[in-house]
């Protein structure tokens, strides 16, 4: 071969490769989401994202932070998010018709905490009778609080006074023992193990595992998980892909998350909070599905909604939440 006629190839191939760059960026599909910012909720999607496994799989991933999960859903009912990962509240909305559940996080084992102040009487959950409780209702914190109350004899609508307070607040309230007892969620844990060393944890959510157990996951926009099954496929390839490695390469994996997404958390606290979670291979993951431990776990989540919000008409688990699209892409 000549050495022009090689170049003039040469050029050609790279002129078609420069043309088809942009095809890629075409082919990918833009996904707005909407999250927590808390390990338990963004720990596989920012190992997704900075392992690029997000755009491997042709997603463009535009991430949309959140407070609460109540603000997620409005969100994406006004249809400015496509899909959200969040906790507890993934078993309230959908069961009012609002999203479909699509994939799981993780078991949330140990991050709802029950704390009290032992020198203001509270030495015990049956000591709580007639005391006010502290938590943020209707979140990951409500739900387990509901299901200590219930299984040590008490009423959570008549034995206790449970106080609604933005959970910063609520931290604030029993650190300045303005009530003797929070239901919380890690890592607001840290400041009252910090500030109140008399304070003494009770109870944590894994006492109730596996009976009941709650998850954090995704749920996508009702017209959105009709029409776009393909790319929620997608995000269950990639987030699965993250998942396993976190779960394979814990130390490093954390490691990473902490030094870019949590800077101004100590990376002890970010292994804490890890440790709170119970955490399951994609394809052990697969296995719940199949046998329906998912949507069990879902639905006693949701009877606590529909109880607490007097949920009409609820949607029960079996219709918002499918596990075939899980286990078109895992097989368990």
């Amino acid at each position: 071969m000549k050495r022009r006629t090689f170049i003039k190839m040469a050029a050609g191939t790279a002129a078609v490769a420069l043309h088809a760059s942009p095809v890629f960026a075409q082919s990918s599909t833009k996904v707005k989401v909407g999250y927590l910012h808390t390990l338990a909720v963004d720990g596989q999607i920012w190992l997704a994202e900075d392992m690029g496994i997000w755009k491997k799989n042709g997603l463009q991933m535009e991430f949309i932070q959140f407070q609460t999960g109540l603000e997620l859903f409005q969100a994406m009912s006004g249809g400015s998010i496509d899909v959200l990962s969040t906790g507890a509240v993934m078993s309230n909305f959908p069961a009012r018709g609002q999203g479909k559940v699509f994939l799981m996080n993780d078991v949330e084992f140990a991050t709802a905490q029950l704390w009290v102040h032992p020198d203001m009487g509270v030495n015990s959950i049956a000591d709580l009778k007639g005391k006010q409780i502290s938590t943020t209702t209707g979140t990951t914190a409500h739900v387990f609080l509901d299901n200590a109350l219930r299984k040590n004899g008490l009423d959570p609508k008549k034995d206790v006074k449970i106080i609604n307070q933005r959970m910063q607040d609520a931290v604030t309230a029993f650190i300045s023992k303005a009530v003797p007892a929070i239901a919380l969620w890690v890592p607001f844990n840290i400041p009252i193990r910090n500030k109140v060393p008399g304070a003494k944890m009770l109870v944590d959510a894994s006492k109730f595992y596996p009976e009941a157990a709650i998850m954090g996951g995704w749920a996508a926009r009702n017209d959105y998980y009709e029409k776009n099954k393909d790319v929620l496929e997608k995000i269950i390839r990639g987030w699965a892909e993250a998942n396993d490695y976190l779960i394979a390469n814990t130390d490093k994996a954390l490691a990473a998350i902490q030094a870019k997404h949590y800077p101004q958390v100590p990376l002890a606290d970010i292994k804490e909070q890890y440790a709170a979670q119970k955490m399951f291979t994609s394809a052990e993951w697969a296995k719940l599905y199949a046998d329906g431990s998912v949507t069990k776990w879902l639905q006693r989540v949701s009877d606590f909604f529909i109880d607490f919000a007097s949920i009409p008409n609820a949607t029960p688990a079996a219709q918002y939440f499918d596990p075939k699209l899980y286990l078109n892409v895992i097989k368990a």
